[in-house]
């Protein structure tokens, strides 16, 4: 498993992480226990959490991993989010108060004494920033924490926190998470370029546009059974459109004429963009971590990137829900 810096920190990680929201959700006890045995023995070194996660039952994500893990969980990254209340407010989360607190509840169900990479879950309009990043760096002081990152901010709220920091004296952000994939191209409009000039690594999150990148989805058929855009219509309604028809039309048209997969091509073109440090996927069952890491193999050359450019060329929309 290649293994790569997060941005110019000395955090590294496996080029190809885990995400766990269907940990304790989509997969049950035993179920989850498989799917993280099988990420940890193939070498998959970032595992991405939450205290929200499942949605159904927040916090048991937390909970199931840390116990699955055991001793184990001094090899890996372990990484979750703070930000989003637990009871499904849509405002507030990143108060000096909530950090504190959310950070020992999820040392506590993660069952251990530091978290590795803590992250701001979403931009909170209700806190200063300052607020937030001097909570952050009072827990790297403490031990708590080692490294910190956000998700879904935008390029404007990456730099100003990053300039907070520095004025401030207090640690910054190694690492953004925000939505990036074939589909899902926002990040080139501007926030790659504030990354790379500041230093930070990309964790992108929906890699697979929800599982349209894995090929098994087809125009006016029936959503397959248990897939995700199955029973989230939210979800559904945002990659389900015309325009990521067509463009997963000329992408399979681009993939036969080289031999390759859809999946070989969600993995290798997001690892082959600038600034990019590890693809978090997730995964309901152990052969999926397999075909995750093996789709991550292939590296497209200039002229298939140029190709890729003409198909997938950036636009700008509203985020996932």
């Amino acid at each position: 498993m290649e293994e790569r810096n997060l941005g110019r920190s000395g955090l590294r990680v496996s080029a190809v992480g885990l995400g766990c929201n269907n940990i304790g959700g989509r997969c049950d006890w035993e179920a989850s226990r498989a799917v993280v045995h099988a990420a940890l023995d193939s070498g998959i070194t970032l595992f991405d959490t939450a205290n929200v996660y499942p949605r159904g039952d927040r916090g048991r994500s937390e909970e199931y991993l840390g116990k699955i893990l055991g001793d184990r969980r001094k090899e890996i990254v372990l990484a979750t989010k703070v930000g989003i209340p637990m009871d499904g407010g849509r405002l507030g989360g990143l108060s000096r108060r909530t950090v504190m607190a959310s950070a020992e509840e999820s040392l506590r169900r993660l069952g251990t004494d530091w978290i590795d990479l803590y992250q701001f879950h979403r931009f909170d309009p209700l806190t200063p920033v300052e607020e937030t990043l001097r909570a952050m760096d009072d827990l790297v002081r403490q031990g708590k924490v080692r490294y910190i990152g956000c998700s879904r901010f935008a390029a404007w709220q990456v730099v100003d926190a990053l300039w907070t920091s520095q004025v401030n004296g207090l640690n910054a952000f190694v690492s953004c998470q925000n939505e990036y994939s074939l589909l899902a191209r926002e990040p080139d409009l501007g926030l790659l370029d504030a990354m790379a000039a500041k230093g930070l690594g990309m964790l992108p999150y929906f890699p697979l546009a929800s599982g349209l990148l894995t090929g098994k989805y087809r125009r006016d058929a029936p959503l397959p059974g248990g897939a995700r855009l199955s029973y989230t219509p939210e979800l559904s309604g945002h990659f389900v459109t015309d325009h990521n028809w067509a463009v997963l039309e000329r992408l399979e048209r681009f993939c036969a004429a080289r031999g390759r997969t859809l999946l070989e091509l969600a993995f290798s073109w997001l690892l082959a963009r600038p600034t990019v440090a590890s693809v978090i996927a997730g995964a309901t069952r152990p052969e999926q971590i397999a075909g995750n890491i093996a789709a991550a193999g292939w590296k497209p050359g200039p002229e298939d990137m140029a190709d890729i450019d003409a198909i997938t060329a950036p636009v700008r929309r509203a985020p996932a829900p």
